[in-house]
């Protein structure tokens, strides 16, 4: 594949090749490979880190919809031709290649669809117990943030609800073919044990994302459209602004919304 073919398959993915072997190798060591047999690998280009992923005592899928990348797999890892899924990874049901398997999900993510990358794990959480990738530096630190921090908001919340968040280490524009403008960020994401939260899951989905929408006012402001009682809204929690909220909290005031409705 030429250097050409990256440059304008990535620019039209909105993916950059890491160019850096022993990146890759410390992407690939940071998973445990512990609980599961499958890890799917998203957008692995020519393989830098695929090659990597192969050593390890794990069956490793890619999901890959460039199709000139698709046939550079096909034919330098050929012990991987029959675990190449040609599809795009936010539209394909994983279930058909996984069914109710658990599998780990690894990769240097596109810039342009990394939050919905993290959105679908969150989806199928159940399935993925752990999740390590590339992505821009900015994002996979508001991801790991904690409450308190100007760059806490939605994603770390839901995130940090289901996985323990940590940011393993920054990347810089040079290692990759074509250069980003910006640093990126790997993070290792763990399923806390227990990750079936006390309360209506999809109610707190709601409540952080409507509550996270109008960030700089409090929270009895930025509810509002939950129709709640003045007696509910006396609650002190409602004087906060979202992201003095510790994800705990989030839980607790989902919970007082629920028995109040």
């Amino acid at each position: 594949m030429s250097k050409e073919h990256q440059v304008r398959a990535k620019k039209h993915l909105g993916q950059h090749f890491l160019t850096d072997e022993s990146i890759a190798e410390k992407i690939a060591n940071s998973l445990s490979y512990k609980g599961y047999k499958h890890l799917l690998e998203i957008g692995p280009g020519m393989g830098v880190l695929t090659k990597y992923l192969l050593k390890k005592d794990i069956i490793t899928h890619v999901i890959e919809i460039d199709r000139e990348s698709v046939e550079y797999l096909k034919n330098n890892y050929l012990n991987l031709a029959d675990r190449i899924i040609e599809k795009d990874f936010l539209k394909y049901n994983l279930t058909e290649v996984f069914e109710e398997q658990p599998f780990a999900i690894i990769g240097n993510f596109p810039y342009n669809i990394s939050s919905q990358i993290l959105f679908k794990t969150l989806e199928m959480r159940h399935q993925i117990p752990e999740f390590s990738g590339m992505f821009q530096k900015e994002v996979a630190l508001r991801i790991c943030s904690k409450e308190g921090s100007k760059v806490y908001g939605i994603l770390s919340v839901l995130t940090q609800a289901f996985y323990d968040a940590e940011y393993l280490f920054t990347v810089p524009p040079s290692v990759f073919n074509p250069p980003p403008k910006v640093d990126s960020g790997v993070l290792l994401l763990t399923r806390k044990e227990n990750f079936k939260l006390p309360c209506d899951e999809k109610l707190f989905f709601r409540v952080v994302k409507t509550g996270f929408q109008q960030r700089r006012k409090t929270l009895r402001n930025s509810l509002n459209s939950f129709d709640l009682s003045d007696n509910l809204k006396s609650n002190l929690i409602f004087d906060k602004r979202p992201e003095q909220l510790s994800v705990q909290q989030f839980i607790a005031l989902t919970q007082l919304i629920e028995k109040d409705h």
